[in-house]
């Protein structure tokens, strides 16, 4: 308008005429711009007027044919509207103006129990899969038939597949004293009764040797086989046991995986992780979960030959021979066995001519590992090889080599930094049964369940090393005696011929019964607390024994140890459980069992672990009360899961 002004101006000024027509010509173009734009306007207010109505009345059917159910309820849970679609699993039931509870009592305990939540859950309501989504502030519930959906799901998870392994733990030992026939009728009786097995729970099974047997199968048959608790290894180990060929199975089973190399692998480290644990049991495990274990109601049987042992002892040589320096640690607050295998490891490095150190932290140690210390300064070349793990840290080198041995856990190790730095060359010596937390890449493994101790493994490789080395001398042996001595009660627990075999050589070796019997000597005050705590002695179930310490009484580990072992040798006790505070704050339980009773799993189920029939664990940020509390808990529910005598 303002150009036009302008342009009117300037055409007066040159010319009146050229000024009225310009101004005739702004005049017309100025109307016929306003009438275009009332048409304009007029046919934008029809048309989001015309939208507006569509818009409304798409959502209002919609609201009433979509495949979606809506509810809406009153303050007083009176239902105000519902939509045909949820109508329909109503029937020809009147539902306006009634209450939830009356219509329908199991949707309204859905609707209370979904009101928080912020996304759509699946849920079961009258047999059928919905997503179920409740808005509080509008008080509406929409709900989404899914069981289609839900049953292609569940077909999916039922049939993912999963590979397992299965092996004869003691065929080769059973076997070799046998006649052909009779070999022969032992194989095919298992064959059967696998075959049997698989076909009852829609397997498939391969022979593939005499001991080793593959097996797929479906996830639906993998919850099937978990829920009949794995009663294979029961029938098999019975009906073998009453023909005087007591055969136990081991089975790693391996599923949740699309790739089925990496399912195999799996599989077969799920295997030698029931085999690690003494076998008879069975590991079931998906990648990056935990375990789950079945079985492990006996104790491993011993190995007749040494093989093995022969084999081992030759690759630890070998091993020794491509290190510059050897480190050897035991668990935290060792025992004597875990120092007397550290011992047994360094003079086996000497016998290699190799360098070879002790990590010891002899600020916390018990008393009768402070008294072989003691003794050891009479033998300078050890005293000088026991450093602190700050020492060993300054030491380590890319070429050494640390041996772990009495334990597996590294969480456990004296050190731990020191595997850290060595995790890639270090190997593991044990009679513990295998726990999940195991070191990923071990050079070495050697773990012997049905050993007495690792004193005992180690002794056996003694023979198989150089002779013209210097023996084991007189204090190394009384260790390694004394460390035997301990962990079998005497000889009266998980000791075996080859236990007697270990014994005899370390005794002509040279190891003294008297220092023997000085490094096992207990205090006054040991001995007053050990027996308190008997005194504190209650019963769960009968024949299990729980001692409960005081809260504000710290008791060493030892005599808690100590008084686990003592309840054993009263009559009508099977297991018994000392729960105690230890010096570092942390709650302590040391698990004893004849047998009967798994107090591995047991003590596993609390962050612990150890054998069939000694376990042990430590809980932090706790109470004596608590820890006590879980634990008959566990022992209760043991209890009503197996109530015959062998439980799990």
């Amino acid at each position: 308008m303002c150009l036009s002004l302008i342009g009117v101006v300037m055409a007066f000024i040159f010319s009146w005429i050229l000024g009225v027509a310009f101004l005739v010509l702004i005049i017309v173009s100025s109307v016929f711009a306003f009438n275009t734009m009332n048409e304009i306007s007029a046919d934008m207010n029809r048309y989001i007027a015309d939208l507006s109505f569509r818009i409304n009345r798409g959502e209002q059917e919609a609201l009433i044919d979509m495949p979606v159910g809506v509810m809406m309820f009153g303050d007083n849970d009176a239902i105000e509207w519902v939509n045909p679609y949820l109508q329909r699993y109503f029937g020809d039931e009147t539902v306006l103006s009634r209450r939830l509870n009356d219509v329908d009592p199991e949707l309204e305990q859905l609707i209370e129990a979904h009101a928080s939540d912020e996304h759509a859950q699946t849920v079961t309501w009258r047999e059928r899969q919905f997503s179920f989504l409740v808005q509080k502030d509008v008080r509406a519930v929409y709900l989404m038939e899914v069981t289609h959906f839900a049953q292609i799901q569940s077909r999916y998870d039922n049939e993912r597949l999963a590979i397992g392994q299965v092996f004869l733990d003691n065929y080769d030992e059973i076997t070799q004293s046998m006649t052909d026939q009779d070999v022969s009728n032992l194989r095919n009786y298992v064959t059967n009764e696998l075959s049997v097995w698989a076909q009852k729970f829609g397997m498939y099974l391969k022979h593939l040797d005499d001991d080793h047997f593959l097996v797929f199968l479906y996830a639906k048959s993998l919850t099937a086989i978990e829920e009949d608790k794995f009663s294979i290894l029961d029938t098999i180990r019975e009906n073998t046991s009453k023909q005087n060929f007591p055969l136990t199975l081991s089975m790693g089973i391996a599923y949740g995986g699309a790739d089925l190399a990496k399912l195999a692998d799996q599989a077969q480290s799920n295997l030698d992780l029931a085999l690690g644990r003494g076998g008879d049991q069975v590991v079931v495990r998906a990648q990056d979960e935990e375990a789950r274990f079945y079985g492990g109601k006996t104790n491993p049987m011993e190995k007749r030959t040494r093989v093995r042992a022969r084999m081992i002892s030759q690759a630890l040589q070998e091993l020794m021979s491509q290190a510059d320096t050897i480190f050897v640690q035991g668990h935290q607050q060792p025992d004597m066995d875990a120092i007397g295998a550290c011992m047994g490891i360094r003079r086996i490095a000497q016998m290699n001519g190799k360098e070879c150190y002790i990590v010891l932290d002899q600020e916390k140690i018990h008393s009768d590992v402070q008294r072989l210390m003691v003794a050891t300064k009479d033998y300078p070349e050890i005293a000088d090889a026991i450093i602190t793990p700050d020492e060993a840290l300054n030491k380590v080198t890319k070429q050494s080599m640390l041996v772990m041995v009495d334990h597996s856990k590294t969480s456990l190790s004296i050190s731990p930094e020191l595997y850290e730095r060595l995790e890639n060359r270090t190997v593991i010596i044990d009679h513990h049964r295998r726990g999940e937390e195991f070191p990923e890449n071990p050079m070495l493994v050697y773990i012997e369940p049905y050993a007495s101790s690792t004193c005992e493994l180690i002794t056996e490789m003694f023979e198989y090393q150089s002779q013209e080395s210097e023996p084991v001398n007189k204090i190394e042996a009384t260790a390694m005696l004394t460390g035997i001595f301990i962990d079998t009660k005497s000889f009266s627990l998980r000791t075996g011929s080859r236990t007697f075999d270990a014994a005899s050589y370390l005794r002509s070796a040279g190891a003294d019964l008297v220092q023997m019997q000085q490094f096992m000597k207990e205090n006054v005050d040991s001995y007053l607390q050990r027996n308190h705590l008997i005194e504190l002695v209650e019963f769960i179930n009968g024949d299990l024994a729980v001692v409960t310490g005081e809260e504000d009484q710290i008791y060493d580990s030892v005599t808690a140890a100590q008084a686990a072992d003592s309840l054993l040798n009263m009559s009508g006790i099977d297991a018994s459980f000392v729960i105690t505070k230890r010096d570092d704050g942390r709650i302590g339980i040391s698990a004893r069992s004849t047998g009967q009773l798994n107090v591995q799993i047991i003590m596993e189920k609390m962050g612990g672990g150890g054998h069939l029939s000694s376990g042990a664990t430590q809980i932090s940020d706790s109470t004596v009360s608590d820890v006590k509390q879980q634990l008959v808990a566990i022992l209760n529910g043991e209890d009503e899961e197996e109530p015959t005598p062998e439980k799990e």
